[in-house]
């Protein structure tokens, strides 16, 4: 039975206080909340935004991800008792005694946020998040915001890059816990990469809190722990109508005599041991019987699963199919395939034109989009280490900037032209042609009227040297939705599906030359004739200096 909603929201934000609670953050975040408090300044209004600065992986897109994850945190941001000791013995002795009362106080209700929907296709320096409050408090969010966001939109974008690899039928498997960094990163990645277009994953507790369909098969260790046909107990089996009990060894072997004369093979070259686990575990399972079949060898392994399953198939269950696990699997998976059409049609067993094959061998991104060429007949592909690892990228790279501090907008300037920042609260629109096509992004100044459908605008694209334009939107879309308002979930959370659908849509609605994995066409982000003049008003007024040192 399904969780209720209810149960399931408090078990995930339980998960998160537990996973993520205020003091994960970095030192300097405190000595510059001091710094502010001292100073009298740490209740000045001040606002972020959270962005990063090139799309990941060569890719022409990211999807926005973590959004609830932040919202949970920043629902329980609070210091507790022995937090506050810990900063007392770790910040300088001479630190006021006052501060850590202040820091006891502390929570996010004089915080706000404005944000994209998870799960949406953003772009590089689009800000994703808008966070607005007191300067202290807004300062300390930094890093577990950072957090939250940089690797759960880096592994919802990679599998949103392994889902076009794969195509909109082959479904996918993710199944990297045990080569994630560390169990948050395994539960974040199958979050995760379930929205960004994965069907299913082999972790348990991701299926519990989040409502991801699980799946899973057996190990080779399984396999491998048998060596004699002694082992195997109970070696009966009931019929799925009910009934009494059979000799399901004895069923086994007379199959499997069929089966080695129908695909010419020696009985002597089946392997005891694997025949004993194939037959161990369909006893125990036999409504999910999925072995792997290459502990061995595929052809052996074969053997073994079509005497099973056509015993399986006599006693009116279903077994489901094989698993892969090692060499070339385009050509085993035709060659297992051929193997069951073959056994459907001596036997008269429709069942074994259904068996799934399921392919795992160190998927890469590149292996699946060249498996995605060849002939195969593989129904589900299992992914782990590429997948929840990045490994051709380890980080997103989002930032977390200061635009605005009391009403009066702030810019970072930089040797590097890439690294300066966009002054002022901003609003941010998706313009889209007539075939409904994101077609720019345009940030403005919160204050600007938004864009109207058919008139035409000035603006000026992000990037060295690029040229004013002038463009006509067919429709509008404000990106970004108030999110949390002075310490209050505004909106209701999305569940991981809920956000998938969202992902898909949103990656849908994306012209095919923007999301290409190699080689995208860039798609255009670009800022109003305001926001560009602020840009050059302060540039201005910074290159002149200040001769405030010269005054009285």
């Amino acid at each position: 039975m399904a969780t209720p909603l209810n149960e399931t929201c408090a078990t995930l934000e339980r998960s998160l206080r537990e996973r993520v609670p205020p003091l994960l953050t970095d030192l300097y975040q405190f000595t510059m909340a001091y710094a502010y408090w001292r100073a009298g300044r740490h209740n000045e209004p001040a606002v972020f935004e959270l962005f990063f600065r090139d799309n990941p992986f060569g890719g022409g897109f990211s999807l926005f991800a973590g959004l609830s994850d932040c919202l949970l945190f920043l629902l329980n941001f609070r210091f507790t008792s022995e937090d506050v000791e810990y900063l007392r013995s770790v910040l300088p002795v001479d630190t006021d005694p006052d501060f850590f009362t202040y820091l006891k106080g502390l929570d996010c209700s004089a915080v706000s946020i404005s944000a994209v929907a998870e799960g949406t296709v953003v772009f590089a320096r689009v800000p994703l998040m808008e966070v607005s409050g007191p300067l202290a408090v807004v300062q300390l969010l930094e890093t577990s915001l950072l957090c939250l966001v940089n690797y759960s939109s880096l592994v919802c974008t990679n599998a949103a890059r392994f889902r076009l690899a794969a195509g909109p039928e082959r479904r996918l498997l993710e199944m990297g816990l045990r080569r994630a960094q560390g169990p948050d990163g395994g539960l974040t990645a199958s979050r995760y990469t379930h929205i960004g277009g994965f069907d299913l994953t082999s972790n348990a507790l991701a299926g519990h809190l989040f409502g991801i369909p699980v799946a899973g098969t057996m190990a080779h260790s399984y396999v491998t722990s048998f060596s004699s046909l002694e082992e195997v107990w109970p070696q009966i089996l009931a019929p799925c109508g009910g009934g009494d009990p059979i000799d399901f060894m004895c069923l086994v072997k007379g199959w499997l005599g069929h089966v080695c004369q129908l695909l010419g093979a020696k009985p002597q070259g089946v392997r005891e041991g694997e025949l004993a686990a194939f037959l161990s575990y369909a006893i125990a399972y036999p409504r999910n019987f999925l072995p792997v079949i290459d502990s061995y060898s595929v052809g052996c392994g074969l053997l073994c699963f079509c005497a099973v399953a056509l015993a399986l198939c006599e006693l009116k269950y279903q077994p489901l199919g094989v698993r892969l696990d090692s060499g070339d699997l385009c050509r085993q998976s035709v060659e297992v395939r051929h193997a069951f059409r073959e056994c459907s049609k001596r036997f008269s067993v429709p069942a074994f034109e259904s068996f799934i094959i399921v392919g795992t061998n160190s998927v890469s991104e590149q292996s699946l989009v060249e498996l995605s060429k060849r002939d195969n007949e593989i129904d589900v592909v299992g992914v782990g280490t590429h997948l929840v690892t990045c490994t051709s990228q380890p980080s997103l790279g989002c930032v977390y900037k200061l635009v605005e501090v009391c009403g009066r907008p702030r810019m970072k300037l930089s040797e590097d032209p890439e690294k300066s920042t966009l002054p002022g609260r901003k609003a941010i629109y998706r313009l889209l042609d007539t075939e409904g096509h994101p077609q720019m992004d345009l940030i403005c100044l919160s204050e600007e009227p938004a864009p109207k459908v058919g008139v035409p605008l000035n603006c000026h694209p992000l990037g060295l040297d690029k040229a004013a334009l002038s463009i006509m939107p067919a429709k509008v879309t404000s990106l970004r939705s108030d999110v949390f308002s002075y310490g209050k979930i505004t909106l209701p959370l999305c569940s991981a599906t809920e956000s998938r659908v969202c992902a898909q849509s949103s990656l849908q609605a994306l012209y095919p030359h923007h999301k290409r994995l190699q080689e995208p066409e860039p798609y255009r982000v670009a800022v109003s004739e305001r926001v560009h003049s602020l840009v050059s008003d302060i540039k201005m007024g910074n290159s002149k200096g200040s001769n405030f040192l010269l005054s009285n």
